[in-house]
């Protein structure tokens, strides 16, 4: 069997491990940057308004494939649909909600709209010409469900490498501190960050640093950078200064509206660090509330400050829980576990 894999450029290094998983597995998969052989409008290029299928009609003819795997709603996978290619679709994230958002905030202006528009076209036609759709996480498949119903969806749940995530010299942070590395790319995901005011003036001890960046960062930084005990990092290069960020950290936080299979709360727990996370979408099916973390209800900024306490002050508490944390996830995120039951599907829908 022959799978090419057409990925987005920010996830192409894991798509890299599940390819190479695949091969190992007797998949025989071709990554490449869905970018370079299929573009069109609304392209933020003007020049690739215009492409032909030449590239990607070559790419067909050498490669062969057997189906297409892709993890965006934009021009290779239309290009699959044309072709009569199977095409497997991953679902990252919680489309039709940052659709709302996006209209509702950053996509106002008319040209913005049309672009919204005009992708919105095209993840309609590969979500509706699609042999499955993957959503990253039990919830998600829900939410599909819903809104493309009739169709066939799968959970994948995506890997990580263990053996990348390792204790390392951390950061020079200052102590206790809690670290939170997330993007802020869409507000309704973004705003719970918000819900930090009233934590950082209860704990004015305790440093929150927060690692990521996105372009909803001015309207987060505008009311937490005011407070002495808040420091914005900015972005970190992936993944080696990420794990000394999170080798210096002494608890994990992703404090969000709105979360599908984030994968720095794998990799925190990996790193042993016992996790905090807000109890909305896929978070819950990332770690074990009570055993790995806690999970805190949205908006409950008394919920947040009672687990930041008992967290970083019971040290055998917060060492069981970065310990367990670990194991759950090298148990049940690997990408071999993964590959195989991706496999399994695949070979299913092919038959």
């Amino acid at each position: 069997m022959r799978l090419l894999i057409g990925g987005s450029s920010t996830f192409l290094v894991h798509l890299k491990q599940f390819s190479d998983m695949l091969n190992k597995l007797g998949v025989e998969s071709k990554l490449v940057f869905d970018g370079d052989y299929a573009d069109g409008f609304p392209s933020r290029k003007v020049s690739n308004w215009f492409q032909t299928n030449k590239k990607f009609n070559k790419l067909i003819d050498e490669f062969k494939p057997d189906a297409i795997f892709v993890d965006r709603q934009r021009h290779f996978g239309i290009n699959a649909l044309k072709a009569n290619i199977p095409l497997f679709v991953l679902l990252r994230g919680h489309y039709w909600s940052e659709l709302y958002w996006n209209k509702r905030t950053m996509y106002k202006p008319l040209h913005r709209r049309i672009a919204l528009r005009e992708w919105n076209k095209l993840a309609k036609q590969i979500f509706n010409g699609s042999t499955v759709i993957l959503p990253i996480c039990k919830y998600l498949e829900k939410i599909t469900n819903k809104f493309v119903p009739g169709k066939s969806t799968q959970v994948f749940f995506e890997g990580v490498d263990a053996s990348k995530w390792y204790q390392v010299k951390g950061m020079n942070l200052k102590h206790p501190c809690v670290g939170l590395l997330q993007r802020a790319t869409w507000w309704g995901k973004t705003s719970e960050m918000l819900i930090l005011k009233k934590v950082l003036e209860k704990m004015p001890n305790v440093n929150f640093y927060w690692a990521g960046d996105g372009p909803l960062r001015e309207r987060i930084l505008s009311e937490l950078d005011q407070y002495d005990n808040f420091h914005w990092l900015g972005d970190l290069q992936y993944p080696d200064k990420v794990r000394e960020y999170l080798s210096a950290i002494d608890v994990y936080a992703l404090i969000t509206g709105m979360d599908l299979a984030p994968l720095s709360l794998k990799e925190a727990q990996l790193m042993r660090k016992p996790v905090i996370a807000t109890n909305v979408g896929g978070n819950p099916e990332m770690m074990i509330d009570g055993k790995t973390g806690f999970l805190v209800e949205q908006g409950n900024a008394e919920q947040l400050i009672e687990k930041f306490e008992l967290l970083l002050t019971d040290l055998d508490i917060s060492k069981r829980m970065g310990d367990e944390g670990r194991k759950f996830i090298e148990d049940t995120f690997s990408w071999e576990t993964v590959t195989k039951n991706f496999i399994d599907t695949i070979e299913s829908y092919l038959k």
